[in-house]
């Protein structure tokens, strides 16, 4: 199958996969599609598996490409019979964690993080405890910065993000009730689930966006 076929079959399980993000696995050499005499891309149903281990394995084990592309070298040569997702940590999960163990979890070192700290990507709490929601932070901005971003372009999508946490945070103010009262609790309970939903139309919005400025770059 051509690559518009593999892509409508992956976004009923990963709606925000792009031609983008196919073409960029495959230069990460986690799939080998063959070649048309014409030079276009042929994918097989081993291809395809392959591309939605990797994007399962991103999406929810938070796991580097480094890691994906060695478990499927290992099945590959048949070292795994099968290669099921770790587990998610349980500090992943809502939790935090220290600074050893976010470096760990991570597959950075312990400086890259304290970097990322110091540049305002991520912030420990009152304890010195990074929120579970940093593990993502720190492992896409490692991919980030293998394509070249520096610190500098890491700031700027910090301040975009907290703009868009400042659209949510409009939106949402008349949902919230009085403190202190019972509306405050169903306010509260209300608010939290519209910015959960704000929060991933934004994310998808921008995704979008950026897909279709880079498609204007070719």
């Amino acid at each position: 199958m051509n690559i518009g076929a593999v892509l409508a079959v992956l976004k009923r399980e990963f709606p925000a996969v792009s031609h983008s993000k196919i073409r960029f696995l495959e230069e990460q050499g986690l799939v080998t599609p063959q070649r048309t005499p014409a030079g276009y891309r042929v994918f097989c149903e081993a291809d395809v598996e392959r591309l939605r281990y990797a994007l399962a394995a991103q999406r929810d084990s938070f796991l580097p490409l480094r890691v994906i592309r060695d478990r499927l070298a290992a099945l590959d040569a048949g070292l795994e019979d099968d290669a099921p997702l770790p587990p998610q940590p349980a500090s992943a999960g809502g939790g935090r964690m220290q600074l050893a163990e976010l470096a760990a979890l991570s597959g950075s070192t312990p400086e890259q993080v304290l970097e990322l700290d110091r540049a305002g990507l991520i912030a420990t709490d009152g304890g010195g405890r990074y929120p579970a929601s940093c593990l993502a932070v720190v492992q896409l901005a490692g991919e980030l910065t293998v394509h070249g971003l520096d610190t500098r372009h890491l700031r700027l999508m910090r301040s975009a993000a907290d703009r868009q946490v400042d659209v949510v945070a409009q939106l949402t103010s008349p949902l919230r009730g009085r403190p202190n009262t019972p509306q405050d609790a169903r306010g509260r309970e209300r608010a939290v689930y519209a910015a959960g939903e704000l929060s991933t139309l934004l994310s998808r919005l921008h995704g979008a966006l950026v897909t279709s400025g880079v498609e204007r770059l070719f």
